[in-house]
């Protein structure tokens, strides 16, 4: 099945980069390619490593990063092992990195991944096809207090509780091995007339996913360990598509500005704070109606920029 990945935020988040043409430059989250071709096209003298776990979506962006150049690495590894595995290549600083937190439209589209909550598939949801853990497991060997809390905290969905209930009643009977199955659990869970803000198991689809894939708890450190490794004046971009990713990088952001938690009356900070740059987007940068109106993915997306000042 072909498919076709519309990188969102394309254009506002290599503008964020600042982009040098000798420049060295990391793509975290190197999917399809999209951002990384970018890249490529305007460091001709520079160098570009890309990181990712899906070794479909390396194929795919190795492919397309080799019709513009040769000046990039692609590493088949997490992008929480991005610090260890630049320092193994002899690479300390680079000038930008970027992070782009969605998932793949090629993975969402490719029933067999198991991602989608629209086209029927296995239970999979690994970005990493090497890991044991997959949403096979989670739904079937989980328990109904553990699914009701990856529920309401990665999901934010507010029937968790009788979600897991359901889930739990129905393996009972039978072990729940397709998209289709937990759909349908699903959508039996929530009340019709709660089920119009999207697919009732857009939520559900979430955070399993995020949980298979651990997403949410290495983030936050990862952006310490990017900014360390990012020279003076070099920039972090971070695109996120839920409220729990933009949170942390948020969170991580401020922190690393320094901002004194000090009383405001003491004469001077004992606090500690110390700041390691500062955050270039107060606001985050949303994309434009036009692109919401043309790609339905980039309707919760939110681009956040923070530079290395020493």
């Amino acid at each position: 099945m072909e498919t076709k990945h519309i990188s969102v935020l394309l254009n506002e988040a290599i503008d964020a980069l600042n982009l040098k043409k000798d420049g060295l430059y990391v793509d975290c989250t190197l999917g399809g390619g999209g951002h990384s071709s970018l890249i490529l096209s305007r460091i001709s003298n520079g160098h570009l490593f890309g990181f990712d776990q899906d070794a479909y979506a390396i194929k795919i962006a190795k492919e397309k990063l080799s019709l513009i150049g040769d000046n990039f690495t692609i590493i088949n590894r997490n992008f929480s092992d991005m610090k260890d595995a630049l320092n193994q290549r002899g690479i300390s600083k680079v000038d930008g990195i970027l992070y782009d937190l969605g998932v793949s439209s090629f993975q969402i589209d490719l029933p067999e991944r198991g991602f989608s909550y629209r086209l029927d598939g296995p239970l999979d949801m690994r970005m990493n096809q090497n890991q044991v853990l997959d949403a096979y497991i989670v739904v079937n060997t989980y328990s109904e207090t553990q699914l009701k809390k990856i529920l309401y905290e990665y999901g934010e969905e507010r029937f968790s509780r009788i979600i897991a209930k359901n889930i739990c009643e129905q393996r009972k009977n039978k072990e729940i091995e397709t998209t289709e199955e937990l759909v349908n659990i699903v959508v039996k869970s929530i009340p019709l007339s709660k089920q119009k803000e999207g697919h009732p198991a857009k939520r559900t689809f979430q955070a399993i996913r995020i949980e298979v894939n651990n997403e949410i708890k290495p983030l936050y450190n990862c952006i310490g360990n990017c900014i360390d490794v990012l020279k003076n004046n070099g920039r972090l971009a971070v695109i996120t598509f839920h409220s729990l990713e933009d949170r942390a990088v948020k969170n991580a952001f401020i922190e690393a500005e320094g901002v004194c938690k000090c009383p405001k009356d003491l004469p001077y900070c004992v606090c500690g704070a110390e700041s390691k740059g500062k955050i270039i987007t107060k606001k985050p940068i949303l994309p434009t109606e036009n692109e919401q109106n043309e790609n339905s993915r980039a309707k919760s997306a939110k681009l956040r920029v923070f530079e290395k000042k020493i």
